[in-house]
């Protein structure tokens, strides 16, 4: 199986679809939105996914699309529908390794402060110093302003390397513009998607991705994949 051996000077993750997969709580979500607003449910989740609500309730429902308003219904999200959201493999034991050793790493996610910090506490999983969320920024992905952000509060200079985790074409587009390495996960897109939008490797899922050693000056880790094809494109 080849390996890639790979120094980062951080990790940025994307949340939904990366670390976790709340599909189901998010399809449940939209489709309560949908009934309540007289729209139809699958064209809001064909567009929605790796974007903010409120850019999405900008296109539907342009009169709601307040930051208040959005808060107040992605914090129902995890208190609906806690019992549909699931870890992703190999998230909880390569943060885990990552916080062990204090090295840098965060979370920058289209949810909101409330929605991401609900389902890291709903989850159990461990706490990053560093969340960037949709209320955060004025522009969201593939808008490189949240990984660049995220660079920023973790005090990583512009010419380190750093790696984007992300599920989705338009983090993978906001990875790359922030000029980050871009390891993009099968999750919840195929690999011609992924693959289209610029990842630079690709794997199903952070099962695939092993922690090698690390401190708060770098992290080193191995990506391993079925083939070569898979990890570089």
């Amino acid at each position: 199986m080849p390996v890639m051996r790979k120094k980062y000077a951080a990790i940025l993750f994307d949340m939904d679809g990366t670390l976790i997969d709340s599909t189901n709580a998010i399809i449940a979500h939209w489709t309560r939105f949908g009934q309540e607003h007289g729209l139809d449910p699958l064209l809001i989740l064909a567009t929605s996914h790796g974007r903010r609500s409120i850019d999405v309730m900008k296109i539907y429902t342009p009169e709601k699309a307040t930051w208040e308003n959005v808060i107040a219904l992605e914090a129902e999200i995890p208190k609906r529908n806690a019992e549909d959201a699931r870890e992703l493999p190999g998230a909880r034991r390569l943060v885990e390794a990552i916080q062990m050793v204090k090295g840098k790493w965060a979370i920058v996610t289209s949810g909101t402060k409330v929605l991401a910090q609900s389902w890291v506490k709903v989850m159990d999983l461990p706490v990053p110093g560093i969340f960037v969320t949709a209320d955060q920024v004025e522009n969201g992905k593939p808008d490189p302003q949240g990984y660049r952000m995220a660079r920023q509060l973790l005090g990583i200079p512009t010419d380190a390397p750093v790696l984007v985790v992300e599920d989705a074409p338009a983090g993978v587009q906001a990875g790359i513009a922030a000029g980050c390495d871009v390891l993009g996960l099968l999750t919840t897109h195929t690999r011609d998607q992924i693959a289209k939008a610029g990842a630079t490797f690709i794997v199903g899922d952070l099962a695939s991705v092993e922690f090698e050693n690390g401190d708060e000056n770098g992290l080193e880790i191995n990506i391993n994949a079925k083939s070569v094809e898979e990890l570089l494109n």
